[in-house]
């Protein structure tokens, strides 16, 4: 591996573990300033008291989780995006590139593709042409695929999971993220067919944190990497009390029982 990618790479994923958590923030972009994000710096600032690994953004909002004390927080830039005003909310394009994100000291980038979607062969494209950029570089990428499109019948069905896993190992990328698809056997078929490190997406809201941590405890369980999840993180009524609990999960490999002891009160 390029030394700089192996450097990168360990300040997103823990270097004991091998195992991350990482919060994406970049929903700004695509349906505003949602609740948890308004405040962006007072958000990171929460993550990091917590123990996350690494947040991911959008470019421009880079300089809100600058440390200048405290904890390291590791810098994924999101090179993709698309907004839910769009008539095609699933096309996601490039709006910057790897040498922008070496420019304002990012530790990653990422790039989100939706398969099934009518411009899929672009977004394809784009993974590829990042990929290479992210190679010569030695920057790590992280490939968010998911199968989004008129003839997709569920985004979930582990077979499909497994396949947009596999997409993104295929066309270069470090770490993929795809839904969870419900069960620790599905999960591992995932892991086992994308051959790199897979993380698991939050989706929608939960209603339930417990049913959040035993998500993310089965996916460990399963061969998992840790998760890249961000409105079941920063909407949670205490985001730090809960990163706290995940880093016993993930970085401890705690059973949720376990981790949750001494903080009933965040379920």
């Amino acid at each position: 591996m390029h030394i700089g990618k192996a450097i990168r790479l360990e300040r997103i994923f823990n270097r004991n573990t091998m195992r991350t958590i990482i919060v994406p923030m970049d929903h700004g972009v695509t349906v505003g300033p949602i609740a948890g994000l308004e405040k962006m710096r007072d958000t990171v600032t929460n993550l990091v008291a917590g123990g996350a690994n690494a947040g991911l953004v959008h470019k421009g909002q880079v300089k809100l989780g600058h440390r200048m004390q405290g904890r390291d927080f590791g810098c994924i830039v999101h090179l993709s995006a698309g907004t839910c005003l769009s008539p095609f909310p699933n096309v996601k394009r490039l709006v910057t590139t790897v040498e922008e994100a070496i420019r304002l000291g990012a530790d990653a980038v990422s790039v989100h593709v939706n398969l099934g979607d009518e411009t899929e062969g672009q977004m394809l494209m784009d993974l590829g042409r990042v990929a290479a950029s992210a190679s010569e570089w030695g920057m790590p990428l992280l490939a968010m695929v998911y199968a989004r499109g008129p003839k997709v019948p569920d985004e979930y069905d582990p077979d499909i999971v497994a396949h947009c896993a596999r997409v993104g190992a295929e066309l270069g990328a470090d770490v993929v993220k795809v839904n969870y698809p419900g069960s620790a056997e599905s999960f591992a078929h995932v892991v086992e067919c994308a051959g790199v490190p897979v993380v698991i997406a939050g989706g929608a809201k939960m209603d339930s944190t417990r049913d959040f941590l035993d998500m993310v405890r089965t996916s460990l369980d399963a061969g998992g990497s840790g998760l890249s999840v961000g409105r079941n993180v920063f909407q949670h009524r205490d985001t730090t009390r809960l990163v706290e609990v995940l880093n016993r999960i993930v970085h401890e490999d705690a059973p949720v029982d376990e981790a949750v002891k001494g903080y009933e009160d965040i379920l």
